[in-house]
C-alpha cells in the first residue's frame, strides 16, 4: 500500500453512493401503490405563512384504514391551502373536507396508471444511478490525480477495481430497488 496522500478516501465514495440510494428509496416512497400510506404526502408543500412549508409540519397525517389517510390540520385557516395543493400535488387524490380534518380516499389505481408509475419509478432509479456514476467519476479523477502524484501502476489498478466494485454494488441494490417498486405498484 502506498501512504494516505495517493490513497483515495472510498468511505467518502460509498457514504455519498449510499446517500444516493437513500434519496431513491425516500422518491420510492411517495410514488402511490393504491395502499394508503402517510409518507406519500412528504413531497407536497403548501404555502403556509409566507413560505413553502411541508405538509406533514401543518397538521397530523393518519392512516386509519388501508385505503384513507386523514390529515388534520392545525390551523384553520390554512384548510383551504392545504387542499388546494393536495389537488394540484398531480398525486391523483381528490381530497374531502371535513372541517379541520381532510380525508384523501385512495382510489383503485386502473392498469394505465400503474405503467405511469411504474415509468416514473424507472426514472427515479436512473436518476439515482446516474448519481452513482457521478460518485465514481469524482473517484477516477481522484485516481488519476494520485496517479500524476507518483501512485503506483498496481496500487492505481488495485483502487480503480474498488471503485468500480463500489459502483457495481450500489447499481445492484438500486435495481434491486426499482424490480421491487414495480412490482409493488403493477400488484393489483
Amino acid at each position: 500500500m502506498s501512504d494516505d496522500a495517493t490513497e483515495i478516501d472510498l468511505d467518502d465514495l460509498e457514504r455519498r453512493m449510499d446517500g444516493a440510494l437513500t434519496s431513491l428509496r425516500h422518491e420510492f416512497a411517495s410514488l402511490r401503490t393504491g395502499r394508503a400510506s402517510a409518507s406519500m404526502l412528504e413531497p407536497v408543500h403548501v404555502d403556509a405563512y409566507g413560505q413553502q412549508t411541508p405538509i406533514n409540519q401543518l397538521g397530523t397525517v393518519n392512516v386509519p384504514e388501508p385505503r384513507m389517510v386523514t390529515l388534520n390540520v392545525w390551523d384553520k385557516a390554512m384548510v383551504g391551502k392545504v387542499e388546494k395543493a393536495i389537488r394540484e400535488s398531480g398525486l391523483g387524490i381528490n381530497p374531502v373536507v371535513d372541517g379541520t380534518i381532510i380525508r384523501l380516499p385512495i382510489p383503485e389505481l386502473n392498469e394505465e396508471r400503474r405503467r405511469e408509475l411504474s415509468k416514473v419509478a424507472a426514472q427515479y432509479a436512473e436518476s439515482a444511478r446516474v448519481a452513482i456514476r457521478n460518485v465514481r467519476r469524482d473517484g477516477m479523477d481522484q485516481l488519476k490525480k494520485a496517479k500524476a502524484a507518483g501512485m503506483s501502476e498496481d496500487d492505481n489498478k488495485m483502487w480503480a477495481d474498488e471503485v468500480q466494485a463500489l459502483t457495481d454494488k450500489h447499481i445492484g441494490l438500486i435495481d434491486k430497488a426499482l424490480e421491487t417498486k414495480q412490482q409493488e405498484i403493477m400488484q393489483v
